[in-house]
């Protein structure tokens, strides 16, 4: 069980905060997932970082009259505290603004090139005659011409998830100006599709068994439809990573193909801060190894054709330009669990109209196990959901507070109160202490089932059906009064609730890992269930940048039913989850849409 899983999590843009559904959407999934493998014992690399050369932080950084650098350190400055608020365990979080990544990413374009996979062409492209310059793809916005979508970019329609042919957008307009811009010759490098259209159809004919319907429609469906073509891979840009040739001058490599690089190029990163620079191998090189990569819909073409396509034309070259050896071919995505879109009160999350649940500001007001469990049991894993402030308040309050926090609470509290804070002798258990026992313990194989297949949502809720479980088992046998006639029943029974909630504290570990690291303080236990979470600031010839490290060597949870002994000592419990008042819905929703 110590295969190496490669937990890859999508690159947010530097350009905007983050709210509940880019949460709900990629990094959340990726973090509970990481964090039961861990339990599993498995060698769990997650990686991640800010995409600082997406178009949309030059597009701000025009609007403000700032500069793209600056618009990048200010918002992964906001995603660093976030995430570790949240707690999501990132072995890295660093930046596609990296003296590594640029070598990397441009060495992944060499190897394609030697390999026969790229090709140079002239095509016409969106010149802004206002500005004098070549536009991005995002900087052009018009009505898409498969579905009719108005707010489409030249690159990417939002709505139907299909790729565009940037020439064929209906009433083109500059996002900057509103102008009307016209098409102009200039010369790219390709990446050439059609050359490797049978192996990455062969790639996902092969996992059709397992991956998400949603998926294998805009990879697979949407190979069925119509060919894959060749693409850009270049744009006239003056922020990001140059193309590595002579008289190639003022035009770097397109954000879409080397952000995916940077699942590649972080894991690099990782191997050399922590001083083994051919760690990384053990993720991209082993046979046994399963990479995840936890996305949004939106991303599904780069990540389930256009990744995997780069991986298979590399081949053995990327290994032989880096000076690895032996070269090897690179492992391909295991599964590509893509969640689709979260709304909020019924209408779409909007950022420019403030309509949306931001994460820090979250945090400012409510605990992140709260917010963790919400987007768990409303994660949009088959279809769009969506966050409802009223929904929101009864969950925390009738499953946290009621189900699973007020059962681990006065079991605790009576263990305390009756037995001199120590696990009671329970002699001999009876039937129906066995039963719930055996119950409790299947739950590591029936929980456990939906991770493997990164069924979040039916993982969640098999736990909390066992805690209701519990809770019945409390009910019937009713220590609190038994205790006052017979002393020996309720310590069975106490004895065996204990057990039950320190197997369920692993099992809601991943979903819940802030209260389950308390409750497994109160259950007397002294090393932590998990390691730790801290900055590093790493500096070479771009600049300095900071970067989000986890430390799993204090981390002692393993996927395994309680051990708990009779006589094990106890501590003081307090409450895990605080009720909240029916005001917060009203005074939440007059929030939305209102000035920052």
């Amino acid at each position: 069980m110590t295969e190496p899983v490669l937990v890859a999590v999508a690159w947010p843009y530097a350009n905007a905060d983050i709210h509940v559904g880019n949460l709900t959407g990629a990094y959340l999934p990726a973090d509970i997932f990481a964090r039961y493998n861990r339990l599993m014992g498995r060698q769990v690399l997650m990686v991640s970082g800010s995409d600082s050369h997406g178009t949309p932080i030059t597009v701000r950084a025009d609007a403000e009259n700032s500069t793209a650098l600056a618009v990048y350190e200010r918002f992964h400055t906001g995603f660093l505290e976030l995430y570790q608020k949240l707690g999501l365990t990132y072995d890295l979080f660093t930046s596609t603004h990296t003296e590594n990544h640029f070598d990397v990413s441009q060495k992944m374009f060499l190897a394609l090139k030697d390999n026969g996979f790229l090709y140079s062409a002239r095509e016409m492209q969106w010149y802004a005659p206002s500005q004098g310059r070549f536009l991005p793809d995002r900087y052009v916005e018009g009505t898409c011409y498969i579905c009719g979508y108005n707010n489409a970019r030249s690159d990417q329609c939002d709505k139907c998830g299909n790729l565009l042919e940037p020439d064929k957008l209906i009433d083109p307009r500059s996002k900057i100006d509103g102008s009307v811009p016209e098409l102009r010759e200039t010369e790219h490098y390709y990446l050439d599709l059609s050359k490797l259209q049978p192996e990455v159809v062969d790639f996902l004919e092969k996992r059709q068994s397992y991956w998400r319907p949603n998926v294998l429609r805009q990879s697979l469906g949407q190979i069925q439809a119509d060919s894959l073509r060749g693409r850009p891979i270049t744009r006239d840009l003056d922020w990001g990573i140059p193309v590595p040739l002579e008289g190639w001058g003022g035009k770097c490599l397109y954000v879409w193909f080397e952000a995916v690089i940077g699942y590649l190029s972080a894991s690099i990163e990782w191997g050399k801060v922590t001083g083994d620079p051919e760690a990384w191998r053990q993720w991209w090189h082993n046979p046994a190894a399963r990479a995840y990569y936890f996305i949004g819909k939106d991303n599904i073409p780069f990540h389930a054709i256009i990744w995997p396509a780069e991986l298979i034309g590399v081949g053995t070259r990327f290994d032989e330009l880096i000076g690895s050896q032996p070269p090897e071919k690179m492992v391909l995505p295991h599964d590509v669990p893509a969640n689709e879109f979260m709304n909020l009160e019924g209408q779409k999350i909007s950022g420019s109209r403030n309509w949306a649940v931001w994460g820090l500001d979250f945090l400012t007001r409510y605990d992140p196990d709260p917010l963790r469990y919400y987007l768990t049991v409303n994660m949009p894993e088959a279809r769009d959901s969506d966050w409802d402030w009223g929904d929101f308040l009864r969950r925390n309050n009738d499953e946290l507070v009621a189900t699973w926090g007020n059962l681990a609470n006065r079991v605790l509290g009576f263990a305390n109160k009756h037995w001199e804070g120590r696990v009671p002798d329970p002699g001999e258990l009876t039937e129906r202490d066995l039963e719930l026992l055996a119950l409790v313990e299947a739950g590591f194989e029936s929980v456990g089932k939906e991770m493997e297949a990164v069924r979040l949502r039916g993982a969640l809720a098999e736990a909390m059906r066992i805690a209701s479980e519990v809770n019945r088992y409390l009910d019937q046998t009713a220590p609190w009064t038994a205790v006052k006639t017979d002393k020996a029943a309720a310590a069975r029974a106490v004895y065996t609730a204990l057990r039950a909630i320190d197997s369920l504290k692993i099992l809601l570990a991943p979903f819940l890992p802030f209260t389950s690291e308390k409750l497994h303080t109160f259950l007397g236990y002294d090393q932590p269930l998990f390691g730790e979470q801290g900055l590093e600031t790493y500096t070479d010839n771009l600049g300095a940048h900071t970067a989000l490290r986890y430390y799993p060597e204090k981390g002692t949870g393993r996927w395994q039913p309680s051990q708990l002994q009779a006589g094990h000592p106890l501590r003081q419990p307090a409450p895990l989850f605080k009720k909240l008042e029916p005001t917060v819905v009203d005074e939440e929703r007059a929030r939305l849409g209102q000035s920052a």
